[in-house]
């Protein structure tokens, strides 16, 4: 489902149908965040807070445990393709 909605997301789609994310799109995309988050932390009690905080910080994790992942997987299939 998410995926689904990310290829839907018009501010997604356009800022990486050239192959290159800008500074100014990735501040865009901040901005979007952080309206986003503030939003839905009016609307949570703490308990939910702090759950929703823990989701967020899981899902930061994974996103860049997994960028690194392809980074060095792409670095090795690289430096053995060249060989």
């Amino acid at each position: 489902m998410i995926q689904d909605r990310l290829a839907s997301l018009k501010s997604f789609t356009d800022a990486l149908a050239d192959g290159v994310v800008t500074k100014q799109e990735l501040g865009d995309q901040e901005r979007r965040l952080v309206a986003a988050m503030k939003t839905v932390d009016a609307a949570l009690n703490d308990d939910l807070h702090a759950k929703v905080t823990t989701l967020l910080v899981e899902l930061t994790a994974y996103d860049v445990m997994r960028l690194l992942h392809e980074l060095q997987a792409e670095r090795t299939r690289i430096a053995f393709a060249g060989a």
